[in-house]
Protein backbone atom coordinates (compact mmCIF):
# COMPACT_ATOMS: atom_id res chain seq x y z
CA UNK A 1 0.00 0.00 0.00
CA UNK A 2 1.33 3.75 -0.52
CA UNK A 3 2.94 5.55 2.56
CA UNK A 4 -0.24 7.81 3.23
CA UNK A 5 0.09 11.24 2.46
CA UNK A 6 0.45 13.20 6.06
CA UNK A 7 3.00 15.59 7.03
CA UNK A 8 5.49 13.55 9.19
CA UNK A 9 5.52 11.53 5.69
CA UNK A 10 5.98 14.50 3.53
CA UNK A 11 9.11 15.17 5.58
CA UNK A 12 10.80 11.77 4.20
CA UNK A 13 10.25 12.87 0.38
CA UNK A 14 12.98 13.81 -1.53
CA UNK A 15 12.77 17.48 -1.90
CA UNK A 16 14.06 20.22 -4.35
CA UNK A 17 13.99 23.88 -3.52
CA UNK A 18 15.37 26.87 -5.66
CA UNK A 19 14.18 30.30 -4.38
CA UNK A 20 14.99 30.41 -0.84
CA UNK A 21 17.06 33.43 0.91
CA UNK A 22 19.47 32.87 3.62
CA UNK A 23 18.56 36.11 5.70
CA UNK A 24 14.84 34.73 5.68
CA UNK A 25 15.88 31.81 7.22
CA UNK A 26 17.32 31.96 10.47
CA UNK A 27 16.67 29.91 13.26
CA UNK A 28 15.43 32.55 16.22
CA UNK A 29 18.07 31.15 19.08
CA UNK A 30 20.87 31.74 16.77
CA UNK A 31 19.84 35.28 15.99
CA UNK A 32 19.66 36.11 19.51
CA UNK A 33 23.03 34.73 19.83
CA UNK A 34 24.78 36.28 17.43
CA UNK A 35 22.98 39.85 18.40
CA UNK A 36 24.28 39.23 21.78
CA UNK A 37 27.46 38.42 19.99
CA UNK A 38 28.12 41.29 18.03
CA UNK A 39 26.35 43.71 20.23
CA UNK A 40 23.11 44.53 19.19
CA UNK A 41 20.48 44.95 21.26
CA UNK A 42 17.65 46.46 18.99
CA UNK A 43 15.83 43.03 18.87
CA UNK A 44 11.78 43.20 19.32
CA UNK A 45 12.21 39.83 21.57
CA UNK A 46 14.96 37.71 23.49
CA UNK A 47 13.17 34.53 23.96
CA UNK A 48 13.19 32.64 21.13
CA UNK A 49 9.51 31.57 21.13
CA UNK A 50 8.45 35.05 21.12
CA UNK A 51 10.63 36.41 18.62
CA UNK A 52 9.47 33.76 16.36
CA UNK A 53 6.17 34.93 16.86
CA UNK A 54 6.98 38.31 16.44
CA UNK A 55 8.32 37.77 12.93
CA UNK A 56 5.88 35.91 11.82
CA UNK A 57 3.45 38.45 13.15
CA UNK A 58 5.18 41.16 11.37
CA UNK A 59 4.90 39.25 8.59
CA UNK A 60 1.28 38.59 8.63
CA UNK A 61 0.62 42.36 9.09
CA UNK A 62 -0.36 43.43 5.93
CA UNK A 63 2.46 46.32 6.58
CA UNK A 64 4.87 46.41 3.83
CA UNK A 65 7.06 49.01 6.61
CA UNK A 66 6.78 45.81 9.11
CA UNK A 67 7.54 43.26 7.21
CA UNK A 68 11.08 45.28 5.31
CA UNK A 69 11.80 45.31 9.20
CA UNK A 70 11.86 41.80 9.45
CA UNK A 71 15.15 41.54 7.87
CA UNK A 72 16.81 44.57 9.13
CA UNK A 73 17.07 42.21 12.36
CA UNK A 74 18.94 39.42 10.25
CA UNK A 75 21.07 41.27 8.32
CA UNK A 76 21.91 43.01 11.25
CA UNK A 77 23.50 39.70 12.85
CA UNK A 78 25.17 38.47 9.23
CA UNK A 79 28.23 41.00 9.38
CA UNK A 80 31.07 38.71 10.54
CA UNK A 81 32.50 36.16 9.23
CA UNK A 82 31.37 33.92 11.99
CA UNK A 83 28.02 34.81 11.51
CA UNK A 84 27.64 34.33 8.07
CA UNK A 85 29.16 30.54 8.17
CA UNK A 86 26.89 29.75 11.19
CA UNK A 87 23.34 30.85 9.43
CA UNK A 88 24.41 29.76 5.93
CA UNK A 89 26.00 25.82 8.04
CA UNK A 90 22.61 25.90 9.83
CA UNK A 91 20.44 26.30 7.17
CA UNK A 92 21.48 23.59 4.98
CA UNK A 93 21.82 21.71 7.98
CA UNK A 94 18.08 22.48 8.38
CA UNK A 95 17.43 21.83 4.72
CA UNK A 96 18.61 18.25 5.30
CA UNK A 97 16.43 17.61 8.04
CA UNK A 98 13.26 18.70 5.80
CA UNK A 99 14.21 16.11 3.06
CA UNK A 100 15.45 18.71 1.18
CA UNK A 101 18.23 17.01 -1.11
CA UNK A 102 18.93 20.04 -3.83
CA UNK A 103 18.65 23.62 -2.42
CA UNK A 104 19.62 27.15 -4.26
CA UNK A 105 20.03 29.82 -1.69
CA UNK A 106 20.63 32.70 -2.43
CA UNK A 107 21.84 36.33 -0.43
CA UNK A 108 22.93 40.04 -1.60
CA UNK A 109 26.45 40.05 -0.16
CA UNK A 110 26.50 44.12 -0.42
CA UNK A 111 24.46 43.74 2.36
CA UNK A 112 26.50 42.24 4.89
CA UNK A 113 29.63 44.51 4.39
CA UNK A 114 28.66 46.99 6.92
CA UNK A 115 31.32 45.97 10.05
CA UNK A 116 34.20 46.00 7.40
CA UNK A 117 34.21 42.61 5.64
CA UNK A 118 35.01 42.76 1.64
CA UNK A 119 32.56 41.29 -1.03
CA UNK A 120 34.84 38.40 -1.34
CA UNK A 121 35.12 37.88 2.53
CA UNK A 122 31.22 37.02 2.69
CA UNK A 123 30.79 34.61 -0.44
CA UNK A 124 33.96 32.74 0.66
CA UNK A 125 32.11 32.45 4.65
CA UNK A 126 28.80 31.79 3.31
CA UNK A 127 30.30 29.10 1.12
CA UNK A 128 32.11 27.50 3.90
CA UNK A 129 29.26 27.40 5.92
CA UNK A 130 27.26 25.60 3.30
CA UNK A 131 29.44 23.38 2.86
CA UNK A 132 30.04 22.06 6.50
CA UNK A 133 26.13 22.01 6.71
CA UNK A 134 26.52 19.17 4.03
CA UNK A 135 29.06 17.55 5.81
CA UNK A 136 27.34 17.89 9.31
CA UNK A 137 23.90 16.32 7.53
CA UNK A 138 25.64 13.66 5.89
CA UNK A 139 27.52 12.31 9.41
CA UNK A 140 23.25 12.24 10.12
CA UNK A 141 22.77 9.88 7.06
CA UNK A 142 21.01 13.24 5.69
CA UNK A 143 22.26 13.74 1.96
CA UNK A 144 21.58 17.57 0.22
CA UNK A 145 23.57 19.92 -2.09
CA UNK A 146 23.62 23.48 -1.52
CA UNK A 147 24.33 25.76 -4.89
CA UNK A 148 24.57 29.60 -3.96
CA UNK A 149 22.30 32.15 -5.94
CA UNK A 150 24.72 35.90 -5.59
CA UNK A 151 22.19 38.26 -5.09
CA UNK A 152 22.03 42.51 -6.59
CA UNK A 153 19.85 44.53 -5.00
CA UNK A 154 17.68 45.90 -7.50
CA UNK A 155 17.46 49.67 -5.97
CA UNK A 156 21.24 49.68 -5.89
CA UNK A 157 23.45 50.65 -8.50
CA UNK A 158 25.93 47.81 -7.93
CA UNK A 159 24.56 44.70 -10.03
CA UNK A 160 27.39 44.66 -12.33
CA UNK A 161 29.92 44.56 -9.36
CA UNK A 162 27.56 41.92 -7.89
CA UNK A 163 27.56 40.15 -11.32
CA UNK A 164 31.10 39.72 -11.74
CA UNK A 165 32.05 38.34 -8.25
CA UNK A 166 29.09 36.02 -9.03
CA UNK A 167 31.06 34.45 -11.94
CA UNK A 168 34.47 34.56 -10.03
CA UNK A 169 33.38 32.34 -7.80
CA UNK A 170 31.53 29.86 -10.42
CA UNK A 171 33.93 26.82 -9.58
CA UNK A 172 33.30 27.57 -5.97
CA UNK A 173 29.74 26.80 -5.50
CA UNK A 174 28.00 29.59 -6.87
CA UNK A 175 26.02 28.39 -9.44
CA UNK A 176 23.63 31.69 -10.31
CA UNK A 177 22.78 34.95 -10.33
CA UNK A 178 19.67 37.14 -8.82
CA UNK A 179 17.78 40.30 -8.30
CA UNK A 180 16.54 41.27 -5.49
CA UNK A 181 14.14 44.10 -3.94
CA UNK A 182 10.81 46.64 -4.70
CA UNK A 183 9.47 45.93 -8.40
CA UNK A 184 7.17 48.40 -8.54
CA UNK A 185 9.80 51.89 -9.96
CA UNK A 186 12.61 49.57 -10.13
CA UNK A 187 12.64 47.41 -13.13
CA UNK A 188 15.05 44.59 -14.33
CA UNK A 189 15.99 46.83 -17.19
CA UNK A 190 18.23 49.24 -15.19
CA UNK A 191 20.39 46.07 -14.52
CA UNK A 192 21.13 45.35 -18.20
CA UNK A 193 24.61 45.35 -18.29
CA UNK A 194 25.01 42.96 -15.39
CA UNK A 195 22.84 40.52 -17.64
CA UNK A 196 24.44 41.08 -21.07
CA UNK A 197 27.75 40.43 -18.94
CA UNK A 198 26.01 37.08 -17.66
CA UNK A 199 25.10 36.20 -20.95
CA UNK A 200 28.29 36.94 -22.14
CA UNK A 201 29.84 34.55 -19.72
CA UNK A 202 27.27 31.92 -20.44
CA UNK A 203 26.14 32.23 -16.52
CA UNK A 204 22.91 31.58 -15.20
CA UNK A 205 20.40 33.65 -13.40
CA UNK A 206 16.81 34.41 -12.05
CA UNK A 207 14.96 37.72 -11.36
CA UNK A 208 12.44 38.17 -8.98
CA UNK A 209 9.23 39.15 -11.22
CA UNK A 210 5.53 39.14 -11.30
CA UNK A 211 5.09 38.93 -7.15
CA UNK A 212 4.27 42.47 -6.34
CA UNK A 213 4.32 43.69 -10.18
CA UNK A 214 2.31 43.08 -12.65
CA UNK A 215 2.91 41.09 -16.24
CA UNK A 216 5.58 44.03 -17.51
CA UNK A 217 7.88 43.33 -14.74
CA UNK A 218 8.06 39.59 -16.49
CA UNK A 219 7.82 40.45 -19.93
CA UNK A 220 11.22 42.78 -19.32
CA UNK A 221 12.76 40.14 -16.98
CA UNK A 222 12.32 37.49 -20.01
CA UNK A 223 12.19 39.46 -23.09
CA UNK A 224 14.85 42.52 -22.21
CA UNK A 225 17.16 40.91 -19.76
CA UNK A 226 16.86 37.19 -20.65
CA UNK A 227 16.26 35.61 -17.34
CA UNK A 228 16.77 31.77 -17.46
CA UNK A 229 14.03 31.57 -14.08
CA UNK A 230 11.24 33.73 -12.62
CA UNK A 231 11.37 34.42 -9.30
CA UNK A 232 7.60 34.14 -8.33
CA UNK A 233 5.88 35.10 -11.35
CA UNK A 234 2.68 34.91 -9.46
CA UNK A 235 0.97 37.26 -11.89
CA UNK A 236 1.67 35.07 -15.15
CA UNK A 237 -2.15 34.45 -14.50
CA UNK A 238 -3.21 37.64 -15.28
CA UNK A 239 -2.78 36.97 -18.93
CA UNK A 240 -4.81 33.86 -18.59
CA UNK A 241 -8.22 34.23 -19.49
CA UNK A 242 -10.41 31.52 -17.12
CA UNK A 243 -14.31 33.68 -18.13
CA UNK A 244 -14.70 30.18 -20.65
CA UNK A 245 -14.86 26.86 -20.87
CA UNK A 246 -11.38 26.40 -21.02
CA UNK A 247 -8.53 29.05 -20.05
CA UNK A 248 -7.53 30.89 -22.88
CA UNK A 249 -3.79 31.85 -22.55
CA UNK A 250 -2.36 35.24 -24.15
CA UNK A 251 1.14 35.07 -25.84
CA UNK A 252 2.94 35.92 -22.98
CA UNK A 253 1.55 33.24 -20.87
CA UNK A 254 1.59 31.08 -23.78
CA UNK A 255 5.47 31.88 -24.45
CA UNK A 256 6.36 31.08 -20.37
CA UNK A 257 4.42 27.73 -20.98
CA UNK A 258 5.91 26.51 -24.54
CA UNK A 259 9.82 27.38 -23.40
CA UNK A 260 9.70 25.98 -20.16
CA UNK A 261 10.50 29.31 -18.13
CA UNK A 262 10.36 27.78 -14.88
CA UNK A 263 8.34 29.51 -12.05
CA UNK A 264 9.74 29.57 -8.55
CA UNK A 265 6.46 30.14 -6.53
CA UNK A 266 5.86 30.32 -3.20
CA UNK A 267 2.87 30.02 -1.91
CA UNK A 268 2.96 30.79 1.87
CA UNK A 269 4.76 34.16 1.13
CA UNK A 270 2.38 34.99 -1.95
CA UNK A 271 -0.14 34.57 0.60
CA UNK A 272 1.83 37.17 3.21
CA UNK A 273 2.76 39.43 0.57
CA UNK A 274 -0.77 39.99 -1.52
CA UNK A 275 0.52 38.11 -4.43
CA UNK A 276 -2.34 35.59 -4.10
CA UNK A 277 -5.18 36.00 -1.66
CA UNK A 278 -5.22 32.51 -0.03
CA UNK A 279 -3.50 29.28 -0.49
CA UNK A 280 -6.44 27.75 -1.74
CA UNK A 281 -6.48 30.39 -4.24
CA UNK A 282 -3.07 30.44 -5.49
CA UNK A 283 -2.25 30.71 -9.38
CA UNK A 284 -0.31 27.48 -8.94
CA UNK A 285 -3.28 25.49 -8.99
CA UNK A 286 -4.27 26.66 -12.38
CA UNK A 287 -0.66 26.25 -13.55
CA UNK A 288 0.05 23.13 -12.43
CA UNK A 289 -3.40 21.91 -14.74
CA UNK A 290 -2.32 24.08 -17.59
CA UNK A 291 1.43 22.50 -17.34
CA UNK A 292 3.56 25.22 -16.58
CA UNK A 293 6.81 24.74 -15.27
CA UNK A 294 5.93 25.69 -11.84
CA UNK A 295 8.28 24.64 -8.83
CA UNK A 296 7.55 24.90 -5.08
CA UNK A 297 9.46 27.30 -2.88
CA UNK A 298 9.72 28.52 0.95
CA UNK A 299 11.11 31.86 0.15
CA UNK A 300 11.61 33.19 3.72
CA UNK A 301 11.32 29.99 6.28
CA UNK A 302 11.54 32.38 9.59
CA UNK A 303 8.96 34.93 8.13
CA UNK A 304 6.56 32.39 6.61
CA UNK A 305 7.05 29.66 9.60
CA UNK A 306 7.57 27.21 7.00
CA UNK A 307 9.30 24.10 5.35
CA UNK A 308 9.43 22.68 1.99
CA UNK A 309 7.38 20.04 3.78
CA UNK A 310 5.08 22.41 5.05
CA UNK A 311 4.17 23.92 1.74
CA UNK A 312 3.78 20.31 0.18
CA UNK A 313 1.32 19.76 2.64
CA UNK A 314 -0.75 22.90 2.37
CA UNK A 315 -0.64 22.41 -1.20
CA UNK A 316 -1.70 18.61 -0.89
CA UNK A 317 -4.80 19.79 1.25
CA UNK A 318 -5.94 22.52 -0.81
CA UNK A 319 -5.66 20.65 -4.35
CA UNK A 320 -5.71 16.91 -3.57
CA UNK A 321 -2.04 16.50 -4.74
CA UNK A 322 -1.26 13.14 -3.87
CA UNK A 323 2.60 11.57 -4.56
CA UNK A 324 3.19 12.05 -7.80
CA UNK A 325 1.91 15.62 -7.64
CA UNK A 326 4.75 16.72 -5.67
CA UNK A 327 7.06 14.43 -7.19
CA UNK A 328 6.33 16.53 -10.37
CA UNK A 329 6.96 19.58 -8.53
CA UNK A 330 10.39 18.05 -7.48
CA UNK A 331 11.17 17.26 -10.69
CA UNK A 332 10.31 20.16 -12.35
CA UNK A 333 12.75 21.96 -10.04
CA UNK A 334 15.34 19.48 -10.35
CA UNK A 335 15.02 19.98 -14.08
CA UNK A 336 15.54 23.63 -13.86
CA UNK A 337 18.65 24.04 -11.32
CA UNK A 338 21.02 25.97 -12.10
CA UNK A 339 23.61 23.01 -11.82
CA UNK A 340 24.99 20.79 -15.17
CA UNK A 341 22.43 18.98 -16.76
CA UNK A 342 24.18 15.18 -16.14
CA UNK A 343 24.30 16.23 -12.04
CA UNK A 344 20.62 17.19 -12.20
CA UNK A 345 20.22 14.10 -14.23
CA UNK A 346 21.71 11.80 -11.27
CA UNK A 347 19.73 13.01 -8.98
CA UNK A 348 15.94 12.72 -10.46
CA UNK A 349 17.18 9.33 -11.67
CA UNK A 350 19.18 8.30 -8.28
CA UNK A 351 17.37 10.51 -5.87
CA UNK A 352 13.91 11.89 -6.56
CA UNK A 353 12.65 9.08 -8.51
CA UNK A 354 14.01 6.19 -6.32
CA UNK A 355 12.64 8.29 -3.24
CA UNK A 356 8.86 8.50 -4.81
CA UNK A 357 8.20 5.11 -6.23
CA UNK A 358 9.10 4.18 -2.40
CA UNK A 359 6.31 6.30 -1.25
CA UNK A 360 3.72 5.32 -3.76
CA UNK A 361 4.69 1.45 -3.33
Amino acid sequence: MPTPLSADNVVGAPKVLLHDHLDGGLRPRTIIELAQTVGYDALPATDPDKLSQWFRDSADSGSLERYLETFDHTVAVMQTVEGLQRVAREAAEDLADDGVVYAEIRWAPEQHVEAGLSLEQVVDAVLAGFRQGEANAAARGKRIRVGALVTAMRHAARSSEIAKLAVAYRDSGVVGFDIAGAEAGFPPTRHLDAFEYLRRENFHFTIHAGEAFGLPSIWEALQWCGADRLGHGVRIVDDIDTSGSAPKLGRLAQYVRDKRIPLEMCPSSNVQTGAAASIAEHPIGLLRRLYFRVTVNTDNRLMSDTSMSREMTLLSDAFGYDWTDLQWFTINAMKSAFIPFDERLAIINGVIKPGYAALMA
